[in-house]
């Protein structure tokens, strides 16, 4: 006789959030997951190519942001797993959902990256103020205390990055 095939029994979650504003919530960090992703690859693109006057400023500069934005995936990734759903992972997924246009094919001038992440950093920053009013709504704190950190490090490097083109 054959076995019968179960699968894991799948505990509910249980946090003092509805469901519906959990799935909502997750729905909005995949947003914000894959607006981060899109943006590390843009940003590490243009630390390898950057060429010009400012190239020992701005491969250095690059390579700080690409590396905080790398950091930056798992901790939204982990959160929408602790909501008790997926995190995208696939570049379909990302390109997709993200709101920050791909990296352009043909690697622009020093300027024009510097541009290019201004609006990348504005459009992370837009994704992650529009998720408050559904974590505000679920009282999810832990939710809020990332997207702030989030929106100090995009409004501070979108500030930082304008400065240059000054």
């Amino acid at each position: 006789m054959a076995k019968s095939k179960t699968s894991p029994t799948r505990l509910p979650v249980n946090i003092g959030i509805s469901e519906k504003d959990r799935a909502a919530i997750a729905a909005g960090l995949n947003k914000l997951l894959a607006d981060t992703y899109t943006l590390y690859l843009t940003t590490h693109n243009f630390h390898w190519n950057v060429t010009g006057p400012m190239f020992n400023t701005l491969h250095s500069m690059f390579m700080e942001q690409y590396t905080e934005l790398w950091n930056a995936v798992d901790p939204i990734a982990e959160r929408i797993r602790a909501l008790g759903f997926t995190a995208m992972a696939s570049h379909a997924h990302f390109a997709k959902a993200s709101s920050v246009p791909d990296v352009p094919a043909d690697p622009p001038k020093a300027e024009e990256m510097i541009r290019i992440l201004v609006e990348g950093h504005e459009a992370v920053a837009r994704t992650a103020r529009g998720i408050f009013p559904l974590v505000d709504k679920a009282g999810d704190e832990p939710s809020a205390d990332l997207l702030t950190q989030r929106l100090d490090i995009h409004e501070k490097t979108a500030w930082m990055l304008r400065s240059l083109l000054e």
